[in-house]
């Protein structure tokens, strides 16, 4: 069994991943790169998938994130309209909006826990479903009471938009794929958030803001039933940790105990792995599987990742760029419907979800940036670091991003004072989102990279961080700008940014020592989850 008593100088997250110079490659290598986390012999492992039904299933997950994640937050370019037909404030549809993105935090606690244990496929297919009679109650909101319960249901329900998807990436593609996946998912996520007010706003225009709402409804059930019929499950337990593949696995009596199809006991000597399950076995939204963690650790991990957020500094650090990142998301929608509905822009509510092409497009351009870019340039410095990958060599990108969003800030705030075109408030809020996507992807790419074996409960803890920050900066926005005035606002936040997010040069220069001085509890914790005992 691995541990750090027994691996004293293992540190998480540092690997082997491309062989250089006269290194002989692996049986388990693709041109030069070794697959990490090493893939079984099974033919149903995901990792061992066609590149089509991976590319297939990594859609369905991009389905779940726009089935959730467009309904919920369709109300950002309709509040006023909602104000004036329900008398239900402002104020207090924001701070609704507010606690729904707390619990959409928190929430993760209580999925990403049973996801780990039971499977991804159940919880996918249950929180797509509840977000359908949410959207219907939405729309016959009548006071601040109702619209307050159905934002925290809602953030309840939809939170392994939050987290879920982070691992079920890891589940399909090797370390150094990870970061393209995980880029198309941030891109999903913040594009189904900027996608939703630009249709609100012209679907109210044209049917009004409750229709609005049952059109999420209905999106959202469209969407259950593509991923009933469409997702798999891709939930596997593998008999090496991340790192570490070499060492001796478990061994063949402790890893195959029960097949799902009829919950029988599997011989290890007259089977190796259970037999392919039919695709109406696979339409199950939960199934049994062989080594899964017990109720009791499920139960425990409902609190670990608390814990993880003082125990492992790196995470508290990503969870930090991400949280950042988020903040600047939340000032766009704070700030974007006063700025141009008033004067000398004036624009309706259907103009103003327009303005939200600019991010989407920005959205796409990080994605790409943090995506695709980010894992050539850390192979690149791999090679260069003897083929050994530090998961600091990913934070590179930051460079770019960091300057970025100082520029998208200022150009945004400072434009909106002196009055621009609205073109270049367009492209400040491009630029901005471009910094948003890609921070955020970086930083959820660099945790799994550190920590793989425990990056489910680490997803968590990040998320909370992030949606805690994302939670202050929804009630601070307004009265910052109006007190301090957009120009001066946005500059202080430009160079906010860039001093936050420039924090990646620390994590650099020490990010390595930070794994190396967590290595043991890691060790502990991921000896443990993958014990099961």
């Amino acid at each position: 069994m691995v541990s750090a008593t027994t691996h004293p100088t293992a540190i998480p997250g540092t690997i082997h991943l491309v062989d250089v110079g006269e290194q002989q490659a692996s049986a388990k290598s693709r041109d030069g790169i070794e697959l990490i986390p090493r893939p079984s012999d099974d033919p149903e492992d995901p990792l061992n998938w066609s590149p089509a039904r991976k590319r297939f299933q990594a859609l369905m997950v991009m389905v779940y994130v726009f089935g959730v994640g467009f309904p919920s937050t369709l109300q950002y370019s309709v509040l006023a309209d909602i104000t004036r037909d329900t008398g239900i404030s402002t104020a207090d549809l924001v701070q609704g909006t507010g606690v729904m993105f707390l619990l959409l935090g928190f929430g993760c606690l209580f999925w990403q826990p049973i996801s780990m244990t039971y499977g991804r496929r159940g919880t996918y297919l249950v929180t797509t479903l509840a977000t359908v009679p949410l959207m219907v109650w939405t729309a016959y909101s009548k006071s601040s009471g109702e619209w307050y319960a159905h934002r925290i249901l809602l953030g309840f329900f939809v939170s392994p938009i939050e987290s879920l998807p982070e691992v079920s990436i890891p589940d399909m593609f090797f370390a150094h794929e990870r970061g393209a996946w995980m880029s198309l998912y941030v891109f999903c996520l913040f594009g189904s958030n900027f996608f939703a007010p630009l249709v609100a706003g012209w679907f109210a225009e044209a049917f009004g803001w409750r229709w609005t709402m049952h059109f999420g409804a209905i999106f959202a059930a469209v969407c259950f039933f593509i991923l009933y019929f469409g997702l798999e499950e891709t939930m596997y337990f593998r008999k090496t940790l991340e790192g570490l593949e070499d060492e001796e696995p478990l061994p063949a009596a402790t890893e195959l105990k029960v097949i799902s199809a009829g919950n029988s006991i599997m011989d290890p000597d007259t089977a190796a792995f259970p037999p392919k399950r039919t695709y109406l076995q696979k339409l199950a939204p939960y199934r049994a599987m062989p080594n899964r963690p017990t109720n009791k650790q499920m139960f425990q991990a409902m609190l670990l990742p608390l814990a993880f957020i003082v125990q492992f500094p790196t995470v508290a650090w990503a969870g930090f760029i991400y949280g950042i990142n988020l903040s600047w998301y939340n000032v766009i929608n704070g700030t974007a419907s006063p700025v141009l509905s008033s004067e000398p822009y004036n624009w309706s509510t259907g103009l103003v979800g327009c303005i939200y092409t600019g991010p989407i497009i920005g959205a796409g351009i990080g994605a790409l940036w943090a995506g695709l870019a980010a894992d050539r340039i850390t192979l690149w410095l791999a090679r260069r670091n003897n083929g050994i990958r530090e998961p600091e060599q990913r934070l590179w990108p930051l460079l770019l991003t960091s300057l970025m969003s100082c520029v998208g800030l200022i150009l945004w705030g400072v434009g909106a004072q002196h009055e621009i075109h609205w073109a270049g408030l367009a492209v400040g809020l491009g630029i901005l989102t471009f910094s948003c996507v890609a921070g955020g992807s970086v930083a959820l790419s660099y945790n799994v990279d550190c920590f793989k074996d425990i990056s489910g409960e680490t997803t968590t803890a990040i998320i909370i961080i992030r949606n805690t920050l994302g939670f202050a900066i929804s009630y601070g926005i307004t009265p910052w700008y109006t007190n301090m005035g957009l120009q001066s606002c946005f500059i202080m936040a430009g160079f906010l940014s860039l001093g936050c997010t420039l924090t990646f040069l620390v994590m650099v220069w020490k990010g390595k020592a930070l794994r190396k001085w967590s290595a043991p509890r890691y060790w502990k914790y991921a000896e443990r989850s993958f014990s099961h005992e």
